[in-house]
């Protein structure tokens, strides 16, 4: 019997190793990947708007489109926007929903973004409040959203994406920005969803951070 308990206690102590270094790779992990993809994408994309401007260039999947940044998270907080939204585009960070909106334009501009891993780029929307500004930069301007709503939803709700959220099939007047990510943070349950409008726009190389 005592055999037996001892070999139950190993496998316990076995198991919660195991546990831990799982947690800890998603945490930390996931983490430094992203970062070393940020790096490489920050460097691509710096590199392509310092390039002569190509009229018909169009960002590739899994290429850098945009830079966002939140002052509410502090001076120190940007993420270059991904084209795409798959898994491995989502690992690199923040990612466009192809198909809406490009910055700046009329309709919504859709991003989404992990809350707890891969650098967790969206950790803290939970924060914002209604007002806050959420800047996108892009080769020649910089894009102000103010924050208009504040959303948790059905993963199914789709909708949240039309070019007039909840209004499938309704031709956009407005500018608008949409931020998605997992909700309650470590569980994909719902989905809390970040809506902004479009109020100013600004040189980039004048607008600051």
């Amino acid at each position: 019997m005592r055999v037996v308990i001892r070999s139950l206690g190993e496998l316990c102590i076995t198991a919660g190793a195991i546990v831990v270094l799982f947690v800890l790779y998603e945490l930390w992990g996931t983490g430094q990947y992203t970062r070393a993809q940020q790096d490489r994408l920050g460097d691509e994309l710096m590199r392509d708007w310092r390039a002569p401007k190509v009229t018909t260039e169009k960002v590739s999947l899994g290429k850098g489109l945009a830079m966002i940044r939140i002052p509410r998270f502090g001076a120190k907080y940007h993420f270059v926007v991904i084209e795409g939204v798959d898994r491995a585009d989502l690992r690199k960070g923040p990612g466009h929903y192809p198909g809406s909106a490009l910055p700046g334009e009329v309709g919504n501009f859709v991003v989404s973004g992990h809350r707890t891993t891969y650098s967790a780029p969206f950790n803290r929307l939970g924060e914002l409040r209604l007002g806050d500004r959420i800047l996108i930069d892009t080769r020649d301007e910089q894009y102000v959203y103010k924050i208009t709503d504040r959303r948790i939803v059905r993963p199914s709700a789709v909708e949240v994406t039309a070019p007039v959220p909840f209004h499938p099939g309704r031709r956009p007047r407005e500018r608008m920005i949409t931020l998605t990510t997992c909700h309650p943070k470590y569980s994909a349950a719902q989905r809390m969803i970040i809506f902004g409008e479009l109020t100013e726009r600004l040189p980039r190389a004048a607008a600051g951070k």
